[in-house]
């Protein structure tokens, strides 16, 4: 079984977030597709509109939000 989650492990990423570029909470697969997802920062406390498709980011809008 071990096999089988290092396969996986080798297909993700973790999401980096396009202001500070560190690590978010979020990880994506190459299948992995997302549009107008709210990515959150807990570091830089910024929210970036993105969407994602093989592997690739792409930055929609930047929000700030009121912490």
């Amino acid at each position: 079984m071990q096999g089988v989650r290092e396969i996986i492990m080798d297909k993700t990423q973790w999401i980096r977030c396009p202001v500070c570029g560190n690590k978010t909470r979020n990880r994506f697969r190459k299948d992995t597709i997302l549009k107008n997802y709210p990515l959150y920062c807990p570091k830089c406390r910024q929210e970036t509109l993105i969407e994602a498709k093989n592997l690739q980011i792409r930055v929609i809008n930047r929000l700030e939000i009121e912490a």
